[in-house]
């Protein structure tokens, strides 16, 4: 019986394996797969052509191994720095993004709806991470102890390391995508190919959808000699039928403008404006409308019948400019369920032209418009980012931070109300600003989770001196203020209004470190360093670090067993023991000493699914194994850490 929880993030070979195996199962002996006769049953799906072309670059190989490599850090609360840590379900997290996603991979495996990262655009004077395949948690806290250097082009492998930083990232975050999920990233020329390159073969070509153009700066670069104004947005999918959101008409942009019982609306004739499509081949779409000219609205427009009589004694068929015969677009049914002879509540109705004759016209009252592919509006470009931050009092200390409505149009077309959006770049947590905005302007309960490296702030900018030790720092402190302006701006009611639900603009901070505990530390140990050796094994006597707590074990767990960081947590006690309680009961954990087997069976009549334990915290032998057989008998799962 294996009840050891091994402490690692998961196994994604033997995930993509066991995928493998569901589909082909006759390709697996022994656990084993049968390559050959894998290729035997693909038969004219392989490609056996040498020159087929292929993306690759130096590092290529090891990167891949580097996503696949399994984790043995933990994410560690910090409610110090949260806002609302009991009750919020969104996080931020402080970290490597790329050691961050693999400890993310079983608790948020195929359930983020949407992921936004606004990576380096590797311009030389971008930071790009090298990550280490040997020991990447000490290469993380290397690197967060001293200022970071940008990737200049006279370092030679300019785009090798962009590309090793980036292929690893994507790779993990594919797996964090629902099926019908989006990923959007903005990017600029420089590494815009390679991106595509990349994203091609990690998301697959037929999943690329679009291609944004967003012109983020009206002026442009002016000391170029063709003046650049614009950047690019790639937009992947997982599935190629994911559906995307039309976005809502605003007050600028809305074409509804005329007024009628019913709402706004405009005009479009309901004759078939397609010249492949007439009476010769649509003879069911060709029928007489009658009109009453005698009465006319205020907006022209008069009632039309499928029946002729002395109201409705104009005749109306469909013509096109020359006069031959078109078709309508409409059944006669769907006219007559759309007919009123009141013209303010019908949705068809006639209006005279300038030569005497009538057409017939559908009134159009949809409100939202199929997003284009050039952003080209004032609200997208960085300098409203910028200003954005100013009303935060935060503007001199990020550059260049997205705007508001960047995001908020990207999570409209990709999100529904309770998604989750995930941001592994988060930088000035615009992403985080926009889904509280969003909550708040739609009455939803979207769900952001924003992970950044805590890279150190020059000790001469204008954000060290206020205070600010890292970029973390800023992010954090742009959600505290923009979600209490949000509550200020919206906790006033007026009479007659319906209470609304409390909105989440809290967040929960967590922090990527080595495990918690001992067992599971993975951190090496070097060649001749045997004495170190045992003073680790001596130490493994207390299972837990001196410097962590219960609630960092507790999250570490739940993180390993997948259980979303967002899940609630508290405790109870149980014969003077803490048992802290996950969700519904889906976990209890005891990480107190000398565990005897009356408290196990006092755990265990709260019928949770499982109960985890340190091993070493048993008062005995006897103890654990009565434990083992007391939850046998009540189909309950022990685990051990």
């Amino acid at each position: 019986m294996n009840d050891k929880l091994d402490g690692m993030s998961m196994n994604i070979e033997q995930t993509e394996m066991e995928k493998l195996k569901s589909v082909f199962p006759q390709c697996f002996a022994e656990g084993k797969l049968d390559i050959d006769k894998l290729l035997s049953l693909c038969g004219e799906y392989i490609d056996n052509d040498f020159e087929k072309y292929k993306f690759e670059w130096k590092g290529k190989i090891e990167s891949l191994k580097l996503a696949q490599k399994r984790s043995t850090g933990t994410l560690r609360p910090c409610k110090a720095e949260s806002v609302n840590f009991d009750e919020t379900q969104n996080l931020y997290i402080e970290g490597d993004n790329l050691e961050v996603l693999k400890l993310l991979q079983t608790a948020y495996y195929n359930k983020i709806k949407m992921i936004y990262i606004d990576p380096p655009y590797n311009t030389g004077n971008d930071f790009v991470y090298e990550d280490d395949f040997a020991d990447p948690m000490a290469r993380y806290k290397e690197v967060t102890q001293q200022t970071t250097k940008s990737n200049a082009e006279t370092m030679g492998r300019y785009h090798t390391n962009w590309l090793n930083m980036m292929y690893p990232r994507l790779r993990l975050a594919y797996n964090l995508l629902t099926d019908d999920g989006v990923i959007f990233i903005s990017i600029d020329d420089n590494e815009l190919i390679n991106l595509r390159k990349i994203c091609d073969e990690v998301f697959g070509e037929e999943n690329f959808y679009t291609q944004i153009i967003v012109q983020s700066n009206k002026r442009g670069q002016t000391y170029k000699q063709i003046s650049k104004t614009h950047e690019y947005m790639l937009v992947y999918t997982k599935h190629s039928e994911t559906e995307f959101n039309e976005l809502e008409k605003s007050d600028d942009n809305n074409d509804l403008n005329l007024v009628d019982k019913i709402g706004r609306f405009n005009i479009r004739e309901v004759r078939n404006r397609n010249p492949k499509f007439g009476r010769h081949n649509r003879p069911n779409l060709f029928y007489p409308i009658y009109v009453n000219p005698n009465i006319v609205d205020e907006n022209g427009f008069c009632p039309i019948s499928l029946e002729k009589s002395d109201e409705f004694s104009v005749e109306v068929v469909p013509l096109n400019s020359q006069g031959q015969e078109s078709c309508w677009r409409w059944g006669q049914k769907k006219v007559l369920d759309n007919n009123s002879q009141d013209t303010m509540c019908s949705n068809i109705v006639a209006k005279i032209k300038n030569d005497g004759n009538y057409n017939i016209y559908e009134k159009y009252r949809k409100t939202t418009y199929k997003p284009k592919t050039i952003w080209d509006d004032v609200s997208v470009i960085t300098e409203k980012g910028t200003v954005e931050l100013g009303e935060l009092g935060l503007s001199a200390y990020f550059d260049f931070p997205k705007p508001l409505e960047l995001l908020k149009r990207a999570i409209q077309i990709g999100t529904n109300e309770e998604d989750i959006i995930l941001d592994f770049f988060s930088g000035s947590a615009t992403t985080a600003h926009a889904v509280m905005s969003l909550n708040v302007a739609n009455g939803e309960n979207r769900r952001f989770i924003c992970v950044q490296l805590p890279e150190q702030c020059d000790e001469e900018s204008a954000a060290f001196k206020a205070g600010f030790k890292n970029i973390c720092e800023i992010g954090k402190e742009r959600i505290r203020l923009s979600g209490k302006k949000i509550l200020e701006e919206n906790t006033q009611m007026e009479l007659g209004d319906e209470e609304k639900s409390p909105l989440d603009v809290g967040f929960k901070v967590f922090k990527l470190d080595t495990s918690n505990l001992k067992t599971w530390d993975g951190t090496p140990i070097q060649d001749k360093q045997i004495d170190l050796f045992y003073e680790r094994l001596n130490a493994m006597i207390d299972t837990v670090k001196d410097d962590r707590t219960d609630m960092d074990v507790v999250y570490e767990v739940m993180l390993k067993m997948g259980i979303p960081l967002d899940v609630e947590v508290q405790y109870m006690e149980i014969n003077d023991k803490i048992a802290y309680i996950v969700g519904d009961f889906i976990l209890m954990i005891c990480l107190a000493d000398k565990i005897t087997a009356e408290d196990i069976e006092n755990m265990a009549q709260y019928a949770p699914a499982k109960i985890i334990c340190a091993e070493a915290g048993f008062a005995d032998d006897s103890a654990l194994s009565n434990a083992h057989y007391i939850l046998k008998d009540r189909a309950i799962e022990l685990k051990l850490v």
